[in-house]
């Protein structure tokens, strides 16, 4: 198109669209002259010269033969990758019930009760140094680890299939990369059979589901690594008016010792806790926020305790029904007037971060308990930087954790240990959204293509003897209803709490 001819009708309704969603006027700003400058290079012809192509305005494709070599050693053996190929569709057509499940739940709660706040245009994306709470340099290291493996898998799969791949590459906007692609030779892929493609497909979403995994063990390997620096319990709030604030207890100084006896963790705090009583006057030890040269001071403070079962009734405020159903509640849980009541909450003990990790694999648990319990962790992981702005625990308890007795863990101190564990939380997390999102059922997602060519495959066994021109353009119809239903259900918690 000439520049002349060149509408910017749609740019301009895509500003407006991002601007009315949230986005800064500093982001659309570097947007525009992102775009700006692209055009500049396409009309020059500086594009095509390095064999970048322009799509969705803003977004570059770069393609290189990078890597050819090595594709074909790695796909040499050819079963073993279409026994892969297969166990990748039974693996992400089983994850694909779980991912439509979530999205149809997150619709039904989003129609509910849609939230007071939403997340902001630059946060939907989930782009590494863009979205508030996911910082650059860990996430994008892992992106791009996890997009090559993804298009690599593809690659893999078309090889050992007999097609050709002509190229791979990135998908980059501005010096992100959000994405990534190999490209098999077109008519190829169409002529190719409908199982044979569908391997190609799943392929990408199951390695990296696989990736996920292989990370989470290691994560929970490194959180073995790191120890509580002074073993005890902290509180991340003080309440009003009790004993912890009276004493000056401050929240996340670490409870070291109760009258004289250690405090390692939350059970040694809760057995010395159910030795006093409500009115006891109890010395706790503890020990102050790190100072500017990474020191803590310890010091005694003398608490007298409340009664813990007289402050849960008192939340009430002298309602009836309130206070009814609260006895009842703390009769179920054993607390009876009297009980010892320090008047603090979120107490936690110092390593819970790391100890939570560690224990994804527990000898304590059976095989299906623990195999549950790692395959949900990723699910839980998704809101750890949402709520610690970015980071993967808090702040607060990283201070209070260090590099434990091993070789490795010795040779890379705490700073190192927490760094590798930094790196494995971020593959996990990556991995496991990218894994996720591409089997959303929805073209253009991997997803949308499995189920796709899933469904002209139900059909043309059904319907024997039909034109197969006709099967295909049902199984066509099919595909695009569903995409569109899905793309409501998608765009539903999205686009619900910014009308209302």
């Amino acid at each position: 198109m000439e520049p002349g001819q060149r509408s910017y009708l749609l740019p301009l309704l895509t500003f407006s669209l991002l601007y009315l969603f949230g986005m800064p006027v500093w982001a659309l700003t570097a947007i525009a002259i992102w775009y700006l400058a692209l055009l500049w290079m396409e009309d020059r012809g500086t594009l095509d010269q390095y064999g970048i192509t322009r799509m969705l305005g803003v977004v570059l494709m770069v393609r290189t033969k990078q890597g050819q070599g090595v594709l074909e050693r790695v796909s040499r053996n050819r079963s073993f990758w279409r026994g892969y190929g297969e166990f990748s569709i039974w693996l992400c057509l089983l994850i694909m019930i779980g991912v439509v499940a979530l999205l149809f739940a997150s619709a039904i709660t989003t129609a509910r009760s849609p939230p007071e706040e939403y997340l902001p245009a630059s946060d939907l994306l989930l782009i590494p140094g863009v979205t508030s709470f996911v910082p650059f340099w860990w996430p994008v290291l892992a992106l791009i680890f996890a997009l090559v493996i993804h298009e690599y898998s593809h690659g893999i799969q078309a090889r050992a299939h007999g097609m050709r791949v002509r190229s791979f590459g990135l998908l980059l906007a501005g010096p992100i990369p959000i994405g990534a692609f190999a490209e098999p030779q077109h008519h190829e892929m169409v002529r190719a059979p409908l199982r044979e493609r569908m391997r190609l497909y799943a392929a990408g979403p199951s390695i990296n589901i696989i990736a996920t995994y292989l990370a989470l063990l290691l994560l929970s390997a490194a959180a073995t690594g790191l120890v509580a620096s002074s073993p005890g319990v902290y509180a991340s709030g003080i309440i009003a008016d009790e004993g912890a604030e009276e004493s000056g207890l401050l929240p996340y100084e670490i409870i070291t010792h109760i009258d004289g006896e250690a405090i390692s963790g939350y059970s040694e705090f809760s057995d010395e806790m159910s030795d006093l009583s409500a009115g006891d006057v109890a010395v706790f030890t503890v020990l102050s926020h790190v100072d500017s040269q990474g020191d803590r001071t310890q010091r005694d403070v003398l608490v007298i305790l409340g009664d813990r079962y007289d402050y849960y009734i008192g939340l009430c405020d002298g309602d009836s029904d309130c206070i009814s159903e609260t006895e009842s509640i703390l009769d179920g849980l054993g607390i009876e007037r009297g009980d010892a009541f320090l008047g603090v909450s979120g107490l936690r003990s110092t390593s819970t971060t790391v100890d939570m990790y560690s224990s994804f694999i527990s000898s304590e648990r059976g095989f299906f308990e623990n195999a549950l319990v790692t395959g949900l962790a990723p699910l839980g992981m998704i809101g750890v930087p949402i709520a610690y702005d970015g980071q993967t625990m808090l702040l607060d308890e990283r201070e209070m954790l260090e590099a434990a007795d091993g070789v490795i863990a010795s040779t890379l101190g705490t700073d190192g240990m927490l760094m590798l564990f930094d790196f494995l939380f971020w593959m996990v997390w990556i991995n496991f959204l990218l894994g996720f999102a591409n089997l959303i059922p929805m073209i253009p997602f991997d997803g949308g293509h499995i189920v796709k060519d899933g469904v002209h495959s139900v059909l043309s066994r059904l319907a024997k003897g039909v034109n197969p021109l006709r099967i295909e353009s049902i199984a066509g119809r099919i595909s695009s209803m569903s995409s569109f239903v899905i793309l409501f259900i998608v765009m539903m918690p999205i686009i619900l709490p910014r009308l209302i």
